[in-house]
């Protein structure tokens, strides 16, 4: 993989796998977009939750919403693809890191279910998304 990267996943995730710079590879990503997607609800959400916890909660699951879109990035600049696959595993744990945040910010009552239950299906389109560049990435025959 030395200075091209790929850009994505299978036919299935309407990608295909090419050979691009570093600098443009990850940015062509689905699952980088969603995955910023994802960071900015996360923000707009814990906005409203009570002061005392900006150095608790909402500085948690900021981390891990940033981890998301950050870990696929920086993966994508590494030159071999176990180094590659292990930033998306990355990535994938703070998903559910960050899952079990949103769960305990409904559980405290910081947000509704309905807000719950439409970041929770971001967050699955996301863990979608990253599965599947998982998966192509591990069939693909980059070295």
């Amino acid at each position: 993989m030395s200075c091209g990267l790929l850009v994505a996943s299978c036919q299935k995730y309407k990608i295909r796998l090419e050979l691009m710079s570093n600098y443009t590879a990850y940015t062509q990503l689905e699952v980088w977009k969603k995955a910023r997607v994802l960071v900015c609800e996360v923000y707009k959400l814990s906005a409203k939750f009570p002061r005392e916890e900006l150095y608790g909660l909402t500085s948690q699951m900021h981390r891990a919403a940033v981890s998301i879109p950050s870990n696929i990035a920086e993966g994508c600049g590494r030159q071999y693809k176990k180094e590659t696959i292990q930033f998306q595993y990355i990535a994938r744990g703070s998903q559910y890191e960050l899952e079990t945040e949103l769960y305990l910010a409904h559980d405290l009552g910081f947000i509704s279910a309905s807000e719950l239950e439409n970041i929770l299906n971001l967050l699955i389109d996301c863990r979608k998304l990253l599965h599947g560049f998982i998966g192509c990435l591990d069939k693909s025959d980059l070295k």
